[in-house]
């Protein structure tokens, strides 16, 4: 802990705690000293040459002088493979077990003495002296991976690794998890180390709560996405590549990856964008499905503080006819900052007040840290303590650390027991009123010193069973926090579905919930990486994600304010939110001006309702982000590649935000195809740039040229046709539900072609083509 920690430690929690931080800091690394080995001299090793190999299920194991290899390829068309006998299992990425193998992949001799197996979508040649090359089905390498490398002590203990791999010259990366910079992820080290930046982040902060060793690189040639699959700390270099000029050559792009320790295996899946994003749903779990209620506007203050100031704020969105669906309480609203408590005095009736907001369709959302308050008396540490619950230091005492509710104890939630004690707490926030949950504070967070692991690296875990150490632990301690919550809701209310997002995560965290941007800093620069960090989580596969609205921690002009809100409303989490020190949030407290463009903001996504629920089924079935890059449907279109302030919204939807001060027109970058701007109807043809106005009422949006859209009417759904091309047909997807409930709907396909000089727009089904139950507006045709 250096000067700056613990001025910020003072700033943050005053001079008390910050004090019992201090210590605790020091008491940490003093356990730390104690209880991890000394790394004293290490032995470095390489695989060797290849002696033999052994065929297998979907590949087999290829066996060099010092180290051996296995390879699968999945039924789901992933491959795997493995050093040092590392299997797919035990992960905490993958859902269930893992996929089976593909009984159609072979492993069989290459040229050189190495060895290859090919699979339908994918060819993966191993040389003999270790090096993994991944091909397209006609050959063309997309990655290569360089022998690895490893430094074991000498006395034995954990090794550590490193692989560095080549991509293509044109290559160009994404992912990595929750990045402030981007969404392309240019030459730069990217550590993965879940952390809490300690303040408001920007970009170039690094690394932020929510890390996964997960590369989407996208290249003319193909895209694939890259997972290495191990919990550790680790450092990822990366470097574009760059084509040599007229007869000069290609130098390719590079990816060093350095790990601590833990398996060296990794997934790769190879295909469109589209394609990638399935296999890894299925490969690491479908992301959750939020109630349809989670999909409209919410607000959340850090700092209410009683149930009159929520009232006030709830009665001034609906004097002023603003949409409204979740109010999230802070921890304000706790007793003495307690987990699973209430402050009595400030709510006193907080389920008639849950209940009187849910008559007027608003629900209530609570923040859940996992940090218990060392109190004896306390129920949730008394009943913590009776089961075990809490982590231990080496020497088997509990591990302690100071929080807001000052010093605190964190349960080790890599234990089954654990979970299921833990999800079973939130039957006091249902009986509450409570109906979302949002996950804080658990990278985990200490105020001992900011950037550094909140609990000892030599921290105890059950991890499953196996027994370990926070090393291994830290990066899926949010995780395995949302998965005992997710489960405990399953159980408690087993008729609606949970909703629940998380700070902090890793990969396969999508089949518990969503996330949130965490404590962005206010400012255009934290505009900005509001709108990476929910394209690069997308394509990490978590769909549900949105930032604070205005920043968390200062005051934003009324047009920062307004641009945001803007780009909040065509974001799958749409929430204002702010610390207690950064004033309001609400639209009217910037100025008539802006609460009539904020109203307009909150109608239009109140109207695209429909379509976001379509979004999210879409998303659960085949794992595509709700917010798509626009390279999506194009990845071999290198300007698309390049453009990182648009996005898709779902295929009809061009979102151009606007990201800088006093701009009242932008350039705008189209994919191929006519593109309706939705203000004007007025057509423009990509690919291509185009200059359109943005003036402070709206953000430019797009319309795909054929998209049929369900949408929200005076009457009910309504079904929204952009008039397709001359000569062209196009088409949209319909999924409705009840809002809540597990029920599986089925889609609707609707198909718009021009017809008798006009356009017409039918279902189509299994039962032939019918007339569209719900109206249809069709646009774009002036």
């Amino acid at each position: 802990m250096d000067g700056r920690d613990l001025v910020r430690s003072v700033r943050e929690i005053g001079s008390g705690r910050a004090a019992r931080g201090v210590r605790t800091a020091w008491r940490r690394r003093r356990i730390d000293a104690a209880g991890l080995p000394r790394r004293g001299a290490e032995r470095a090793r390489v695989p060797g040459q290849v002696e033999s190999a052994e065929p297998g299920p979907g590949g087999g194991v290829i066996r060099f002088s010092r180290s051996e290899l296995r390879i699968m390829v999945a039924v789901n068309g992933a491959v795997f493979w493995g050093w040092d006998g590392a299997a797919p299992g035990p992960s905490y990425a993958l859902a269930g077990g893992g996929p089976e193998p593909d009984p159609r992949a072979v492993l069989e001799p290459d040229k050189d003495g190495g060895w290859r197996v090919v699979a339908e979508r994918v060819t993966v040649v191993v040389s003999r002296h270790g090096a993994v090359e991944v091909c397209t089905p006609g050959g063309v390498v997309l990655r290569r991976e360089l022998p690895p490398r490893w430094w074991e002590p000498v006395e034995g203990g954990v090794g550590r690794w490193m692989q560095r791999a080549e991509v293509a010259a044109d290559a160009r990366f994404f992912g990595l998890g929750g990045r402030a910079s981007g969404p392309r992820l240019r030459d730069g080290s990217y550590r993965l180390w879940n952390t809490d930046p300690g303040g408001s982040f920007a970009p170039g902060d690094d690394p932020l709560y929510l890390t996964m060793p997960v590369q989407l690189v996208v290249a003319d040639a193909g895209t694939h996405l890259m997972f290495y699959d191990t919990t550790w700390d680790g450092t990822v270099v990366l470097r574009e590549g760059e084509e040599g000029a007229g007869s000069g050559h290609d130098r390719a792009g590079r990816c060093e990856l350095r790990m601590d320790g833990g398996p060296l295996r990794c997934w790769v899946m190879v295909g469109p964008p589209a394609r990638v994003l399935l296999t890894w749903a299925s490969l690491t779990g479908a992301p959750a499905l939020p109630p349809a209620w989670a999909l409209g506007h919410q607000h959340a203050r850090w700092g209410f503080g009683s149930e009159q100031e929520v009232r006030r704020i709830v009665a001034g969105y609906q004097e002023r006819g603003l949409p409204l669906d979740a109010v999230h309480l802070d921890i304000d609203h706790y007793d003495d900052h307690r987990v699973f408590t209430v402050d009595r005095e400030r709510f006193p009736k907080l389920p008639v007040l849950a209940e009187e907001l849910r008559r007027d369709g608003i629900r209530l959302v609570s923040v859940v840290d996992p940090a218990v308050k060392a109190a004896p008396g306390d129920a949730v540490y008394d009943g913590g303590t009776a089961v075990d619950a809490f982590v231990r230091d080496a020497s088997g005492r509990p591990v302690r650390g100071v929080v807001w509710a000052g010093e605190s104890v964190y349960p080790d939630f890599t234990h089954p027991r654990v979970r299921q004690w833990w999800g079973g707490l939130y039957e006091e926030r249902l009986e509450q009123g409570f109906a979302g949950f949002w996950h804080d504070m658990n990278e985990p967070v200490s105020f001992n010193a900011f950037g550094e692991p909140t609990l000892p690296r030599s921290a105890r875990h059950a991890l499953e069973g196996r027994g370990g150490d926070h090393r291994e632990a830290h990066n899926v301690y949010g995780l395995c926090m949302a998965r005992a919550g997710y489960e405990g809701l399953r159980e408690l209310a087993p008729q609606e579905r949970p909703f629940l997002f998380t700070r902090s995560g890793w990969a396969g965290m999508q089949r518990y919930g969503g996330t949130w941007s965490g404590d962005v800093a206010t400012g255009w620069p934290g505009l900005r990486a509001s709108l990476s960090l929910v394209l690069g989580l997308g394509l990490c596969g978590v769909p549900y994600s949105g930032p604070d609205v205005g920043g968390f921690d200062g005051s934003p002009s009324p047009e920062l304010y307004l641009r945001w809100f803007q780009l909040g409303a065509y974001l799958p989490l749409f929430r204002t939110h702010a610390s207690h020190r950064a004033g309001r949030r609400e639209p009217w407290e910037f100025g008539s001006e802006v609460l009539e463009h904020a109203r307009a903001a909150l109608l239009e996504r109140r109207r695209l309702l429909p379509y976001f629920v379509t979004l999210s089924h879409l998303a659960r079935r085949t794992g595509a982000p709700y917010v798509r890059p626009v390279w999506w449907s194009a990845p071999e279109d290198r300007a698309l590649r390049d453009c990182e302030d648009t996005f898709l919204l779902g295929d009809s939807l061009l979102v151009a935000p606007v990201l800088e001060p006093g701009a009242d027109r932008r350039v705008v970058r189209l994919p191929r195809g006519r593109w309706y701007d939705t203000a004007t109807e007025r057509a423009y043809e990509g690919p291509g740039q185009v200059l359109v106005d943005a003036p402070l009422s709206r953000i430019p949006v797009f319309a795909r040229a054929g998209a049929v859209l369900p949408v929200r009417g005076d009457s009910g759904l309504e079904l929204e046709a952009w008039a397709p091309a001359p000569g062209r047909t196009g088409g949209g997807l319909v999924i409705r539900d009840a809002g809540d409930g597990w029920d599986v709907p089925e889609i609707e396909r609707y198909v718009s072609r021009h017809q008798g000089g006009k356009v017409a727009v039918t279902r189509e089904g299994e039962d032939g083509v019918s007339e569209p139950e719900w109206p249809v507006r069709v646009r774009g045709l002036g």
